[in-house]
């Protein structure tokens, strides 16, 4: 797979379903929503500068720079000046990096770190992209290379945040939030979230952005991002995931879905495993 111009490059394995890489050569025209992923993800910034934000994290970054974002977590990275902004990413399946943290596990832990500077995994996520975009690679290759990386990410950079005992609003928040995950295809109106909350709407809208870092609708669309990407690496038609996952139709799909991915529906489907 090689990346050229602005058009984003994805990288599937049905024999690595835990894995998806992305990679892109010129993202000067690129511009990302905030968003999140429900997985682990972990990128390299090759050229350019951009302006990273991801919860606490606000840093210009550029070449020789990590950056970390745990599932869930709230994120942009979009570039700044002239010079093009090159990076890849690698997205994780969070279970099967559970299941290396503690074996037997499937609720990942996260991790307290947003960015890294280690040259040591730098250059460790730099050969591992280039073993899984390899076509004479074999599977066991892939695989094997992929375990040993993130055994050394977790062995460095794995410590995790301090546990916090979650407050009564907390728990009438993530119910909210536990809804919306359930409900995202469908039209949910905020009074009825109000309810699920037992909050006034105008404490829950004021809440929620603190607590997840987007308003309950920004979160619900990005619920319903995140299921069509699902529905698009299983193949399916544009229109049938525009309607399974709640757009009026394939153009609001596709204009959504450029704004939260920076690449379009077709382009992220396209995408299929090297021989």
């Amino acid at each position: 797979m090689t990346a050229t111009g602005t058009v984003p490059q994805f990288w599937r394995d049905p024999a690595l379903p835990f894995l998806e890489a992305r990679s892109i050569q010129d993202g000067r025209e690129l511009c990302y929503a905030p968003h999140s992923h429900e997985t682990f993800s972990i990128g390299t910034v090759l050229g350019g500068r951009s302006r990273y934000h991801n919860g606490p994290t606000r840093e210009l970054v550029g070449a020789g720079t990590l950056v970390l974002m745990n599932p869930g977590d709230v994120h942009a990275c979009n570039p700044q000046g002239e010079e093009a902004w090159r990076y890849r990413m690698l997205h994780v399946d969070a279970a099967w990096l559970a299941d290396l943290q503690r074996p037997g596990a499937d609720d990942f832990q996260p991790l307290a770190m947003q960015l890294s500077r280690d040259d040591h995994l730098y250059r460790g996520l730099e050969a591992l992209h280039a073993c899984l975009v390899d076509p004479d690679s074999l599977s066991l290759e892939r695989q094997s290379q992929a375990i040993l990386y993130f055994e050394a990410v977790l062995a460095r950079l794995g410590r995790t945040p301090v546990a916090m005992t979650l407050s009564r609003e907390d728990r009438r928040l993530r119910r909210a939030a536990d809804f919306l995950d359930a409900y995202c295809a469908e039209g949910v109106s905020l009074d009825h979230l109000s309810e699920v909350a037992d909050l006034s709407p105008t404490h829950l809208i004021r809440s929620f952005k603190r607590r997840y870092g987007l308003t309950p609708h920004a979160y619900l669309i990005d619920r319903r991002i995140r299921l069509a990407r699902q529905r698009l690496r299983q193949g399916e038609e544009l229109a049938e995931v525009a309607l399974a996952t709640g757009f009026a139709d394939q153009a609001h799909l596709q204009r959504t879905f450029k704004r939260l991915v920076a690449a379009t529906p077709g382009q992220y489907r396209a995408a299929s495993a090297l021989p």
